[in-house]
């Protein structure tokens, strides 16, 4: 039985969230301190911050499967939006995430003065275009509307994917920090902006939508199947990673868990549950 606490955003802040939890460390090497120079019991489980799906479902793997047999004690909390799990993995009410990229991360420390870092990459959920009011892109026409993700760097991915599929132009150079007000010919296409979990939910007031994997799933859809167009995997720079507060990379649990998430259990298990809608991006650095 799972004992995962989904975290929902209301009206809470970061600091509303007092869990009570220890941050990572280790306690049985003395050599070995966590990021605020303490120690932690290291047989106590590792607390993750992860996204449902497929973050959540991933980690449960591990921690159902493979877990016992490293000695991990792993605890999955699940968070619905793109903020808390890295104030409060950086608070240390969590001792890691699992949940996004590293444009989006580097983003997140500059503007909030945090210290996240990234682990090991796990996997890469393309990002893609879906509809219900139109089936193939050529069907878009000036006047409709495209909805997009809000935040930095989602936003200029979404830009991004729009113009190397011809539906508008960007000015040269403005690589994935791309704005609305970095669209040179908008083909008669209107905007609208949107917190990124919330996009599949405006897919019946829309005409199209740009939405990010995880958000795809949770709304049952398929992005290898009703994507009308998705991200090229290959040279892509959005692997989703674990990532923990700096000073706490070293942890043996962090490192007990990067080894499982990098393994070829896992591999398996994203291959064959997500079809091409998530694939494994072991391998590639993460930083």
């Amino acid at each position: 039985m799972r004992k995962n606490s989904k975290l929902t955003v209301l009206a809470a802040t970061a600091s509303a969230l007092a869990l009570g939890l220890t941050a990572c460390g280790t306690s049985s090497d003395p050599g070995s301190t966590k990021a605020d120079g303490g120690k932690t019991d290291e047989s106590k489980a590792l607390v993750v911050a992860a996204s449902p799906s497929p973050h959540a479902d991933i980690l449960n793997f591990v921690k159902d499967k493979l877990a016992a047999k490293e000695g991990l004690a792993l605890e999955v909390r699940e968070f619905t939006d793109y903020v808390l799990p890295n104030t409060a993995t950086e608070q240390g009410q969590v001792d890691a995430n699992y949940f996004q990229h590293k444009p989006y991360l580097d983003d997140f420390n500059k503007k909030n003065s945090t210290h996240v870092v990234p682990v090991a990459n796990v996997h890469l959920e393309p990002l893609g275009l879906y509809s219900k009011k139109v089936k193939a892109l050529t069907d878009l026409k000036p006047g409709q509307t495209v909805a997009v993700p809000n935040d930095t760097t989602n936003e200029g991915r979404a830009l991004q994917l729009l113009a190397a599929n011809n539906l508008i132009t960007l000015k040269e150079g403005v690589g994935t920090s791309a704005k609305l007000s970095d669209i040179t010919d908008k083909k008669g296409l209107e905007f609208k902006e949107l917190e990124a979990a919330t996009v599949p939910r405006a897919l019946n007031d829309v005409d199209a939508a740009v939405i990010n994997g995880n958000y795809a799933l949770e709304a049952k859809l398929s992005p290898a199947k009703d994507a009308l167009v998705l991200e090229k995997a290959e040279g892509n720079p959005y692997a989703n990673f674990l990532a923990v507060k700096d000073g706490n990379q070293d942890d043996p649990r962090i490192q007990k868990l990067a080894k499982l998430l990098n393994s070829d259990d896992v591999k398996k298990f994203i291959e064959e549950k997500y079809q091409g809608s998530v694939v494994p991006a072991f391998g590639t650095p993460a930083s």
